[in-house]
């Protein structure tokens, strides 16, 4: 798998389908994704390898005599849905994980490396203006990376 990166913006459709960017779509070995309620209110979506490696970590981690942990498996693990891609390059996106990240019309794809982020392109805005002094000291911390 190449590198997932980009930002990409695109419509969502009434039955909740969005025309997957073709150079993400390129960067992937296959034709599913699995989607699931990310933090910030957005969706992440991962390739099914990714996924796998990422759910088995917190399944091995998580206790579910753990309350804390018990809510990040319902909040994470439990919503995740395969997607496929459709013949002209489109997934689409369940009605209960549209309804979690806002999902309206105009929409926001991250590529994020080992996954993708998908926002309400009005919920993004709205989340990189709340952060911008959050992003400038979370910056700062990475002051020992070096170009």
């Amino acid at each position: 798998m190449s590198l997932l990166t980009g930002e990409y913006r695109n419509t969502l459709d009434e039955k909740g389908r969005i025309l997957f960017p073709s150079r993400l779509r390129t960067a992937l070995t296959g034709n599913i994704l699995i989607a699931t309620q990310g933090l910030d209110r957005c969706l992440w979506l991962f390739t099914p390898e990714e996924w796998d490696d990422l759910s088995s970590k917190i399944m091995n981690s998580a206790s579910p005599f753990n309350t804390r942990n018990r809510l990040v498996l319902r909040r994470l693990i439990a919503p995740a849905q395969e997607i496929e891609f459709d013949r002209t390059g489109r997934i689409s996106i369940p009605q209960s994980l549209r309804e979690y990240a806002s999902l309206e019309k105009d929409c926001v794809l991250l590529g994020i490396s080992k996954y993708m982020e998908l926002w309400d392109a009005a919920v993004y805005r709205t989340y990189l203006e709340e952060s911008d002094s959050s992003y400038h000291e979370a910056a700062e911390e990475l002051g020992s990376v070096n170009f």
